[in-house]
């Protein structure tokens, strides 16, 4: 007999005071693990395979079910500690990492630009080499990507994007988790990205045509991904038998689309080009003008902090908005992240089907 998800989350979630129902997770056939992520960086989805990413969210749908649902203890991080190094302020990556890594039965330390200034009063190598003595992983949120390339070469320890300038991909593992949660299935989706050519929109590229879904993005002109991303993207696109188009035209990229994406228009470092920024991007908001192009079954996502501007209240507030599972999944993925880094741990979840 099939394992099925659904009808445990659901009794779960009630005996629980819950009155939400998960409607669509559906479970495939009980397959031996061969995936084996141990001893891994983190710097970009661009290094995962679509099975090695499939895997970390079957993780996270197994460690979200026995933990949350059935109130399982699994110390699978007893005695280990984390570094957090965090050159950005957030609210989701430090309270889904910090309170994941300590339910897990770990010790997290979390250091700001106060505590530690990378490549200042120490070298980047030589904080590698000191962080890879005293914790058993970092998880950096940086500025720069080229920093973290660095820490990774240098430390013993797997090194965990938190977010950089090019890359996001802790984020993108939660958006994909709740889309499988509310659609059943990630392959044949069409997502479709409006917005700036960030390091969020860069993951989606490294990662959406791994799992069969088709991507159409609207960016604003001289606001396009990067070009190496873009090639690499479409190279991933072609290997896997999926559309993937970029352009100007908002509707356009909404267009039949499943899931309707944006993010901030101004992310943190970018506060002088503000007036600019939100000249580029008139239009662009996501409204229920832009929902009527998209498929029947549409649903909205935003990593948050979240400005009107970027979307109204309409939307975000809609039955179809996913943010808030969305903000919570960010937990359940980091936690399966660094498990599948530190453990040898197998999900007793059956693998669901992407």
């Amino acid at each position: 007999m099939l394992f099925n998800l659904r009808t445990l989350l659901n009794k779960a979630a009630l005996r629980n005071g819950h009155n939400f129902v998960v409607r669509n997770f559906r479970c495939g056939q009980p397959l031996q693990n061969k995936v084996q992520l141990k001893g891994r960086d983190l710097l970009t989805l661009k290094d995962f395979t679509g099975e090695e990413i499939k895997y970390m969210l079957w993780l996270s749908a197994d460690l979200k079910l026995r933990i949350k649902h059935n109130g399982e203890y699994l110390p699978l991080l007893q005695g280990k500690s984390l570094g957090m190094i965090f050159e950005k302020r957030s609210t989701r990556t430090r309270l889904s990492t910090e309170t994941g890594f300590a339910l897990l039965g770990g010790h997290p330390c979390f250091l700001t630009t106060q505590d530690i200034h990378l490549g200042v009063n120490e070298s980047l190598t030589d904080t590698a080499r000191v962080l890879s003595s005293m914790t058993d992983a970092v998880l950096a949120r940086v500025y720069k990507q080229s920093d973290l390339d660095i820490l990774a070469k240098e430390a013993s320890i797997p090194i965990i994007n938190g977010l950089s300038d090019l890359y996001h991909p802790i984020q993108i593992l939660a958006d994909y988790l709740t889309l499988q949660e509310h659609y059943g299935s990630l392959k044949g989706l069409t997502l479709s990205w409006i917005g700036d050519g960030n390091n969020i929109l860069h993951s989606i590229m490294m990662s959406a045509a791994k799992f069969g879904m088709h991507l159409q993005a609207a960016t604003p002109k001289g606001y396009e991904p990067d070009p190496s991303v873009t090639k690499l993207a479409e190279q991933y696109a072609k290997e896997n038998g999926t559309k993937m188009s970029l352009t100007h035209d908002p509707l356009e990229a909404a267009r039949g689309g499943n899931v309707l994406i944006t993010d901030t228009w101004i992310s943190m470092g970018q506060e002088e080009e503000k007036k600019k920024r939100l000249q580029a991007f008139q239009g662009y908001q996501v409204t229920m003008k832009t929902a009527k192009v998209a498929a029947s079954d549409w649903t909205f996502l935003h990593c948050l902090p979240r400005k009107p501007e970027e979307v109204d209240d309409e939307v975000f507030y809609s039955p179809r908005s996913l943010v808030f599972p969305e903000a919570e999944n960010r937990k359940w993925t980091i936690m399966a992240v660094m498990v599948s880094l530190l453990t040898d741990y197998s999900p007793q979840l059956q693998k669901p089907k992407f």
